[in-house]
């Protein structure tokens, strides 16, 4: 994975500007019990600014809520933004801490390159996360929560209002905050998959590599044909021939073989580098999985299944870590992987992920950022 470019902006200081009417403590509690996913936000949020002539400046932590915009603001017309999505985890003695954020920090510079963005300095994207969970501490979840996360999004758009086709000249950047629930709260559960072959995702010289709002959008209308076939998510072909396996909707891919040998689809420009992915590629390898990143046909994945020669598919990302993929469905037919059952290769890599990343095990890779 690339690494984050050496950029030599000085970091941003953020003024904190505390609101006076937090949510009260049994009411935020209330909520820590049962969050469930990106339905409440934390009391703050984080907010700056660029234009041509100042750079990035009025940096601040400031009380959560709307946002002021023009109608004719640009993004709003021609959705020239970007985002990434992260955690916060309570650790046993209470200090927090966060997963590859010099990652994250990269994705987001090729990402604003790609939206014709400004660049964010990497020290100043993890800055921003650290002062806005030293802020709002109190709603990281705690151990006690079992799984529970504090979700971290960091996001940028185009705030200048203008109608033309043209790179902004204003520029907001944000972070928002919300706790979130262990993403399989009944156990872990294999998904259904439906195959689109009538809708892509990405094609080569667009903006699949980039983590951008219209990306999502554009996965949508197959979400909703998914949804129709009994589907939980939706599996995407490459846009040229249409038989390469890509990614789901907001997921990376793994088969692993009979052999225990494990395949991913490769990085191809149309496929989102995920950090959890490349971490995933590490960690299997370690385990002492032959991992090959390579191209694979919808052919070789359904017939791979029927022989026996596929035992096990996950997706992985950063709000459900690692998913077991159970069924794989389309326009006249469907496939079975692992009897619908959770495989143990899939169920030990995830559980490999997220005792790291709750300080169950010792991090020797060096991924974990403590914040607080």
């Amino acid at each position: 994975m690339t690494e984050a470019p050496a950029l030599s902006e000085p970091t941003l200081t953020f003024a904190i500007e505390r609101r006076t009417d937090p949510l009260p403590d049994e009411q935020r509690e209330a909520v820590l019990a049962n969050p469930g996913f990106g339905k409440t936000f934390t009391d703050h949020m984080v907010l700056a600014t660029w234009t041509p002539g100042d750079g990035w400046h009025d940096a601040r932590v400031t009380a959560y809520g709307p946002l002021t915009l023009e109608p004719s603001a640009a993004v709003l017309h021609y959705a020239q933004e970007i985002f990434e999505g992260m955690k916060a985890y309570r650790h046993a003695d209470g200090s927090v801490w966060t997963f590859r954020p010099e990652q994250n920090a990269a994705r987001f510079v090729r990402s604003a390159r790609r939206l014709a963005l400004p660049a964010l300095p990497t020290e100043a994207f993890v800055e921003s996360l650290r002062v806005l969970v030293d802020v709002d501490q109190a709603w990281v979840p705690g151990t006690e929560h079992g799984e529970a996360s504090l979700y971290l999004r960091p996001f940028m758009f185009a705030s200048e209002a203008f109608l033309g086709v043209r790179p902004a000249a204003k520029v907001t950047y944000s972070v928002i905050a919300s706790p979130a629930g262990p993403y399989f709260s009944g156990g872990l559960k294999p998904v259904s998959i439906w195959v689109s072959s009538e809708y892509v995702r990405a094609a080569p010289g667009g903006t699949g590599a980039a983590k951008c709002g219209g990306n999502y959008a554009a996965s949508l209308a197959a979400q909703v044909e998914a949804s129709e076939h009994q589907c939980d998510q939706v599996v995407f072909l490459d846009g040229l021939e249409h038989k390469w396996v890509e990614e789901l909707g907001g997921m990376n891919l793994f088969f692993v073989r009979r052999d225990g040998s494990i395949v991913t689809p490769e990085l191809t420009g149309t496929i989102l580098e995920g950090i959890t992915r490349d971490s995933i590629v590490e960690l299997a390898k370690e385990l002492g999985h032959d991992v090959t990143e390579r191209r694979i046909s919808i052919d070789e994945w359904r017939e791979g299944v029927a022989s026996g020669d596929i035992a096990e598919v996950f997706a992985c990302g950063t709000a459900a870590v690692v998913t077991p993929v159970g069924r794989l469905a389309w326009d006249g037919g469907e496939v079975v992987m692992n009897g619908g059952e959770v495989g143990a290769v899939t169920e030990r890599i995830r559980s490999t992920l997220l005792d790291i990343q709750y300080g169950r095990t010792e991090d020797t890779h060096g991924w974990m950022h403590r914040l607080v």
